[in-house]
């Protein structure tokens, strides 16, 4: 009676619904195929490295990415990460967790500022993490490295300035040494941010970094 009266509402379309979204909302997530880039999750031909990494390699050295960045998926995204829809994290994570993933050893959420956190109340990268260390068995270290740097959010910026944005923003505080860490976050649109953290985890000594991201921003048609 209980979930007849108050339950069973699609978050997307507000029609019935046995979780939170309903069996054609789900449907309509924008998957990504299975042909991408192995290094940062673009589309590319049989699944092969793509030009750009081949000729800038990233501190990187994969990405995991579930959803393209695109209407429904942007909408649960932009809700979980800006309206404190919490019990979104579970959703995004379970689409995540359909993909294969790479073995890592530590899964490290991609830190927020200080200024940062006190104003939005939560990491949302972290409570990501939370579902997919549980899920996964792989140890979470939420303190393995802190933002050191406050700068403007990276969507508020030009492509072209995200890169200085970001440099020099993190400091790796516990022992990475010798492991695989899996970055999670939520959206990789250029990978500025991720390929810092990369960087700054494998100064400190880490073996391997791969990214374990939700959605990834494809380029325009």
């Amino acid at each position: 009676m209980l979930s007849f009266l108050f339950g069973g509402t699609c978050f997307l379309c507000r029609g019935a619904a046995a979780g939170v979204l309903c069996r054609q909302c789900d449907a309509d997530l924008p998957r990504l195929p299975e042909a991408l880039c192995p290094r940062c999750a673009l589309p590319s031909p049989r699944g092969e490295t793509c030009g750009r990494c081949l000729s800038t390699s990233p501190s990187y050295d994969a990405t995991i990415a579930a959803l393209a960045y695109d209407f429904p998926a942007d909408a649960l995204v932009h809700a979980f990460k800006f309206r404190g829809e919490l019990a979104l994290a579970d959703t995004l994570a379970q689409a995540l967790l359909a993909r294969p993933a790479p073995v890592a050893e530590r899964i490290v959420p991609v830190p927020l500022s200080a200024e940062r956190l006190r104003s939005r109340g939560y990491n949302q990268a972290l409570e990501l993490a939370r579902k997919l260390a549980h899920a996964t068995g792989v140890p979470l270290d939420f303190s393995a490295c802190e933002r050191q740097k406050d700068g403007a959010p990276q969507s508020d910026l030009p492509l072209a300035q995200r890169v200085r944005n970001v440099r020099g923003a993190f400091r790796c505080t516990g022992d990475v040494r010798g492991r695989t860490i899996a970055v999670v976050d939520d959206v990789m649109t250029t990978g500025a941010t991720l390929d810092e953290l990369a960087a700054t985890l494998k100064a400190a000594g880490a073996a391997r970094v791969v990214n374990w991201v939700v959605a990834r921003t494809l380029p325009p048609r």
